[in-house]
Order: C-alpha cells, then sequence, then structure tokens
C-alpha cells in the first residue's frame, strides 16, 4: 500500500501558476492510477487529472485541459501537477489519490475508486 504526501499549495493571484507535490511512499506498480483531485468551499470532491503507473494515457476534468499537466517521475517517486492561467474557481483543497486496477491495460479514470488518499494542500487563486 502507497501513501501520499501533498506539498505545494499557496495563494497566487488570478493568471498565475502553481506546481503541486505529491510524495508517495511505497512501490508505485504498473497498474497504479494516481490522480489529484480538489474540493472547493462548500462543494463536493472533483476529479483533476490521472494517470497511469505505466501503460495509458492520461485524462482530464475539461475545466482544466490545456491548462494543467500532470506527470509522474517514477526516480523520485513524485507525481506532480502543474497548473497555469489559474482561474479563482480553481481554488480548493488539492489531494493526490491512487488505487491499483485489476489490469495494467485498463486505462485509468476519474470516476474510479481511488482508495489511498493524501492530507491535501490548499491553493487559493484571488481574482
Amino acid at each position: 500500500q502507497v501513501q501520499l504526501v501533498e506539498s505545494g499549495g499557496d495563494s497566487v493571484q488570478t493568471g498565475g501558476s502553481l506546481s503541486l507535490s505529491c510524495a508517495v511512499s511505497g512501490r508505485i506498480l504498473n497498474d497504479h492510477c494516481l490522480a489529484w483531485f480538489r474540493q472547493a468551499p462548500g462543494k463536493g470532491r472533483e476529479g483533476v487529472a490521472t494517470t497511469p503507473g505505466a501503460y495509458g494515457v492520461t485524462s482530464y476534468v475539461r475545466s482544466v485541459k490545456d491548462r494543467f499537466t500532470i506527470s509522474l517521475d517514477h526516480d523520485k517517486k513524485l507525481l506532480y501537477l502543474q497548473m497555469s492561467s489559474l482561474k479563482p474557481e480553481d481554488t480548493g483543497i488539492y489531494y493526490c489519490a491512487a488505487y491499483r486496477r485489476s489490469s495494467m491495460y485498463f486505462a485509468c479514470s476519474l470516476t474510479d475508486v481511488y482508495d489511498v488518499w493524501g492530507q491535501g494542500t490548499q491553493v487559493t487563486v484571488s481574482s
């Protein structure tokens, strides 16, 4: 079982950029799916981006496409979320999450059930 610890949250102005990191302890397996979720004040948790441990493609929620990039560094065991052109509606607590697919050939999806979660890191975008 992996453990996840996020960092990098901050307060930025509209149009700014920010990079989040998630340190992964434990072995990242080919069948892992790793993702970033966020929760805005007073709202439910929303999937932002997901990437496979290996074999597959990344996917994003429509509202962040072309602005956010998810990446995984296997050597450093870090999951990143690079965010640009930030908007006030991007404000929230950002969580990294993981689960193991039943097969590494299955696609990762933001609607899958992720069962390992970090503690979250706050991102605030002011206008």
